[in-house]
């Protein structure tokens, strides 16, 4: 490993190279239809929304149809970077009183009360319209054909479909999807998604209006109504994607760009400007390197629970939040010596995706059902599985976040873009929940200040730690790969860190993708997560 990283493992750095296009994912499948759309000359925006929707047959543990998607994308021709926000909105009949008067104390975590718009094929409609150079029917075939006739479960998706049996056996469409015969696939056997493949086709044939206002919209209404939902025909109708303004600052020469709220995008730069603060030392993997991250994380992560909400309910400027001044006021002698403390975070079910085009156009696209398998409630007749963003939503009268009706909740999926000096050195993203913001600032970190920017994948498989992480861990609770040196655990118990060990590449540690250009010698760079099933893949 370059720079000094060990990772407890002789596994060699593959950083994956290339001239004219490539394109990351967790998933082997989706990074092949990605690159098989940039080689028949379509774009970067192209191939991440084949990618996406491939992911959206293969990993349907992390993602759907159903869910939310944004988006970071770099106008090669201009330079310039556009933010899309795809999540959908509370319905109109979101009651959170009624909730309340129901017995609940927080927001459903699962179940129809917790579905929220999905905002996922508008956004991809959004997208390639305005940046695009292929149809989005022509995007849609390859995932259309995994779903009708059949891919290959992973060991992965067979132990996200173990793990979610008893939630998937208590709803018969899901359970007639996900455990033919009764039972959840093996690794290796072939699933078929035939009701899944006819929504693809409707979308492929009649646009994004079949979702919306068509035959699948009517179906969603249709299941939010029967099972007692807020998601009416027309909060599908009124539901656009919006075009945003990204967040950035600097780190060590690197500019980070993320989406505003309601996406936790501040999270990663206000952690950054903390760690800007810091004296990281030299040695990688040591504790007084990681110490000063954690705590920096804590604080920004903190400060995003204080304040993240729909934009429009937001009480704080985000442009102040990620500020060098708010760094200073936060940390006005530096990080602390000893652990703070943190809530407990959560780990959810994502897909990441960054692509690069032989022109400088780049994006990177993440998109999500929140949770494993989401709601729980497949769309009758339908095949798509509902998020559970409602989730994120407070029943409490008095928190920016809180439930009202066509209120965004906050969000997890931050995509990001790197530049340097101003100009594009690529995409970054990844899988993790509460985990992103996490293994954005490791990744930063690492690129700007050990030595890896011509190396991503060496960032990528670096040992990972995630605070706030362990099954019945305390507020100061650390979990780390047990690839770190012992006598890092060591030095991190002596400042307080109630330390879990995770195993080798695991699997909550996040699932991230990244693309560097290197311009002086005019190649493409690419690294994606072996903690999930994907490739980096170029040509």
């Amino acid at each position: 490993m370059a720079a000094g990283i060990r990772t407890g493992s002789d596994r060699p750095s593959r950083t994956a190279m290339a001239c004219n296009g490539m394109v990351a994912s967790p998933h082997a499948l989706a990074s092949a239809a990605g690159l098989s759309v940039l080689r028949d000359g379509g774009g970067a925006i192209d191939a991440a929304v084949a990618a996406n929707a491939v992911l959206c047959v293969v990993y349907p543990d992390q993602t759907s149809i159903g869910g939310d998607c944004f988006l970071l994308y770099h106008e090669g021709a201009t330079g310039q970077l556009h933010g899309l926000n795809g999540s959908g909105r509370a319905g109109l009949g979101a009651d959170r009183t009624a909730l309340r008067a129901a017995g609940h104390t927080t927001m459903p975590r699962r179940g129809i009360q917790a579905v929220t718009v999905p905002g996922t094929v508008d956004a991809w409609d959004a997208a390639v319209t305005r940046f695009g150079r292929v149809a989005l029917a022509d995007l849609l075939r390859p995932a259309i054909a995994y779903a009708r006739d059949g891919f290959p479960v992973t060991v992965r998706l067979a132990a996200g479909i173990a793990a979610a049996a008893p939630m998937l056996a208590a709803e018969p469409a899901a359970a007639g999807a996900y455990l033919p015969g009764g039972a959840p696939p093996r690794a290796g056997d072939r699933l078929r998604l035939p009701a899944l493949a006819d929504s693809l086709a409707l979308v492929a044939g009649e646009g994004r209006d079949a979702f919306y206002v068509g035959p699948i919209a009517e179906r969603i209404a249709a299941t939010a109504r029967r099972l007692g939902g807020a998601i009416t025909v027309a909060d599908l109708a009124t539901h656009r994607a919006d075009w945003v303004t990204p967040l950035r600052s600097d780190y060590h020469g690197i500019t980070v760009a993320e989406l505003p709220p309601n996406s936790q995008g501040l999270a990663a730069l206000i952690a950054l400007n903390l760690a800007g603060r810091a004296e990281l030392g030299t040695t990688w993997g040591a504790a007084a390197h990681l110490h000063p991250l954690v705590e920096a994380t804590k604080l920004a992560l903190a400060t995003r629970d204080r304040h993240l909400a729909d934009a429009t309910a937001m009480t704080v400027d985000p442009t102040h939040l990620v500020s060098r001044a708010f760094a200073e006021e936060a940390w006005p002698t530096g990080a602390p010596e000893r652990a703070a403390g943190t809530r407990p975070l959560g780990v959810a079910d994502t897909v990441a995706i960054c692509a690069v085009d032989g022109d400088g156009n780049a994006a990177s696209l993440i998109q999500s059902i929140y949770q494993g398998f989401g709601s729980g409630v497949i769309a009758d007749g339908t095949g798509i599985v509902l998020q559970n963003r409602g989730a994120g939503f407070s029943l409490a009268d008095d928190a920016p976040n809180r439930l009202e009706p066509g209120r965004r909740p906050p969000h997890t999926l931050m995509p990001a873009m790197l530049l340097r000096e101003g100009h594009l050195l690529g995409p970054l993203a990844s899988q993790g929940g509460d985990a992103q913001a996490q293994v954005h600032v490791q990744l930063v970190t690492d690129l700007a200040d050990f030595g890896l920017l011509g190396d991503p994948q060496a960032a990528i498989d670096a040992p990972r730690w995630v605070v706030g992480s362990g099954p019945e861990g305390s507020d100061t609770t650390l979990a780390l790969e047990d690839r770190f040196p012992e006598e890092t655990f060591a030095d991190l118990a002596a400042r307080g860190h109630d330390l879990v060990r995770l195993p080798a590449w695991a699997d909550g540690t996040g699932h991230a993708q990244v693309i560097l250009l290197d311009w002086e010698r005019g190649t493409l760079l690419g690294g994606s997560d072996p903690r999930a099933d994907g490739l980096a893949l170029g040509f």
